[in-house]
């Protein structure tokens, strides 16, 4: 079944993680829409937000919708602004930081996972 909606109309979740900050989480398409292959979500962080610094087994895509950040990896720091793109390889330490005035909102697409 083809989905259409608009992204106002997903729940817009706290991200309660050790280490996160006002970040919030979109579930776009996942497994609760019969995605058995990626899941896009759509996060929101605040002005000074971050995610926590974090490593996993899987590789993720990034697209940033609107505002500015910065993407922290162990291969150094690299801003990110609307309509670039990034590529966090698995098992690579990693956090994403708003480090604008107003919400760094971007796409993360990962593998969907058992």
């Amino acid at each position: 079944m083809v989905i259409r909606k608009h992204f106002a109309e997903v729940e817009l979740e706290k991200v309660d993680m050790e280490g996160a900050t006002g970040t919030s989480i979109r579930w776009l398409i996942a497994k609760k829409d019969g995605a058995e292959n990626f899941a896009m979500r759509m996060f929101e962080l605040e002005k000074d937000a971050h995610t926590p610094e974090h490593v996993h087994e899987w590789e993720h895509e990034v697209f940033v919708l609107e505002g500015s950040g910065v993407l922290a990896t162990e291969d150094g720091d690299f801003s990110l602004n609307p309509n670039d793109f990034a590529f966090v390889p698995d098992m690579r330490l990693h956090q994403f930081r708003n480090t604008g005035d107003g919400v760094f909102k971007f796409l993360c697409v990962v593998p969907i996972k058992e």
